[in-house]
């Protein structure tokens, strides 16, 4: 087996154990998602997919800082959301920063898909932020994310990380539907503090 076929399919692996752990809340997947990230920041690297690889060294630090964030609370800090006008703002940024990003990474290097390869990595540095700070609405963003994945694997003739974008699309959809009962479920604790 060769080295870019041993690096995906360690990263794949991993990759599941991750968002596996992540769906439940156990801090454990920080660790196993900082493995599935070096072990990916080569191989996007040898493919020319610049930006999935600076996407995955950045995923290297939130994993060290999301481990950090969970390690020192005692209790699991509830699920929260965000204002309409926060994801508006989210959203304009990172298709800004795409543009800008896709521009310079076409005209100076030889990135193959710049301008998708850098939209896929600014969505992502956003959604692992507000994963670490277990927002809610992270989920629908690696929804679409792992969607647009798909097709951006597919196009680079990768064997599995096509099929684990189909998985993690899946389990993004569990991970939101998991996160949102814990979300009401912390809600409705409130609401029954509050009334005592």
């Amino acid at each position: 087996m060769d080295l870019l076929l041993f690096l995906e399919l360690l990263a794949v692996v991993t990759g599941l154990g991750f968002i596996i752990l992540m769906i439940y809340q156990n801090i454990w997947c920080w660790p196993v998602g900082i493995v599935s990230s070096l072990a990916s920041i080569y191989l996007f690297y040898e493919s020319k997919l610049y930006m999935e690889s600076i996407l995955f060294i950045f995923y290297v630090g939130i994993g060290i800082y999301g481990w950090a964030m969970w390690n020192k609370q005692k209790d699991i800090k509830p699920v929260r959301t965000k204002s309409a006008n926060y994801h508006i703002l989210t959203i304009l940024v990172s298709v800004t920063l795409s543009i800008g990003v896709g521009w310079i990474s076409s005209t100076y290097t030889d990135a193959d898909k710049p301008f998708a390869d850098s939209t896929s990595t600014i969505f992502s540095f956003f959604a692992s932020y507000m994963e670490a700070h277990r927002i809610l609405s992270s989920w629908i963003y690696w929804i679409a994310i792992n969607l647009f994945s798909i097709w951006l694997y597919m196009e680079k003739g990768f064997q599995y990380y096509p099929g684990l974008a189909v998985i993690y699309f899946l389990l993004s959809v569990a991970g939101y539907l998991q996160w949102r009962k814990d979300y009401n479920k912390s809600q409705n604790k409130s609401t029954v503090v509050s009334e005592l």
